[in-house]
């Protein structure tokens, strides 16, 4: 039996017109984006589809919308027979992951989703901080630099040749002029509203760690790879020990598909808009066998060829 691994990308991955083709090929997908509505009061289904990308990009509408349109297509695939033996996602896609594996409701994430949105909105203002992703460079030359410098921290460890550095805005302009003479070959600067994963959101953090003992998690029915860690998480309890050091915490994401990749996996399926992972993927093992679900037609498609 094929080892089949779930992957939930994060923000960055959005588009506008994600979720178009969902409630004609699955209708239950209307019943989803109305549950959505209710909780985080505004139109999710259309600023999916119809966007304006300024609307959609915004972190307290772009959260939830991105665990929607993840849930709808994990939730069609489940409903024909395809489960994963394990489950990751990066930053936000972890709440995704935990979705698939049964963690925790649609309801309750999409509450506890709305709140870090917030949250990291609100703390994001305050501290004026951006992030941005390091290309060409080694791992060891980037905390060599960072660590150098007061405000400026590694943070999204994605895959060989590409590390997100995190902090304030000013701080992450000297950095950009260190790490090129260093020898990186781009940095790039990341639509985002806060030095994400940084001690810089320490009091989001804090806050949202309250927030999350409000909720009961159960054990998950398959081992998530949680981004604190890398490694596999097996109780409710140590993955929401885990999540509450996401937010002010690196992502380990290389090591966490080097956990699967390890472990035998066979397959694993980036479910959500975009193909991010599959292309972080391919630097960890070139030929790693990732396939995308980004629509309904997609996941069809999939159906098919694993149950002919």
């Amino acid at each position: 039996m094929k080892k089949i691994a779930f992957l939930y990308p994060g923000q960055g991955s959005q588009k506008v017109g994600m979720g178009k083709d969902f409630k004609e090929l699955y209708p239950p997908a209307e019943e989803i984006f109305d549950k959505a509505q209710k909780i985080v009061e505004f139109d999710v289904e259309k600023i999916c589809t119809q966007g304006p990308e300024g609307e959609l990009i915004k972190t307290s509408n772009l959260q939830p919308a991105l665990v929607t349109i993840s849930w709808i297509l994990t939730k069609f695939i489940k409903e024909k027979g395809i489960l994963p033996s394990a489950a990751a996602g990066h930053s936000l896609g972890e709440y995704s992951a935990l979705l698939a594996a049964e963690v925790l409701d649609f309801p309750a994430v999409l509450k506890i989703v709305k709140e870090r949105a917030h949250l990291m909105e609100e703390v994001g203002k305050k501290e004026k901080g951006t992030m941005a992703a390091v290309i060409g460079l080694s791992t060891e030359k980037i905390l060599e630099v960072c660590n150098k410098m007061e405000g400026v921290y590694a943070v999204n460890f994605n895959c060989p040749g590409q590390v997100v550095i995190s902090g304030y805005r000013e701080k992450l302009k000297e950095a950009e002029e260190k790490l090129k003479k260093e020898g990186a070959k781009k940095v790039i600067f990341l639509p985002v509203s806060g030095a994400f994963h940084s001690p810089l959101m320490k009091e989001a953090a804090e806050r949202f760690s309250s927030f999350l003992d409000k909720f009961d998690f159960k054990d998950p029915i398959c081992p998530v790879v949680t981004n604190t860690t890398g490694e596999y998480a097996t109780s409710g309890k140590k993955i929401k020990d885990n999540l509450k050091l996401q937010m002010d915490h690196p992502v380990l994401w290389e090591k966490s598909m080097k956990t699967l990749l390890q472990d035998g996996y066979h397959l694993f399926l980036e479910i959500g808009p975009g193909n991010v992972l599959q292309g972080l993927m391919r630097r960890i093992k070139k030929k790693a066998n990732i396939k995308g679900v980004e629509s309904i037609k997609q996941a069809l498609d999939l159906v098919t060829t694993l149950n002919p």
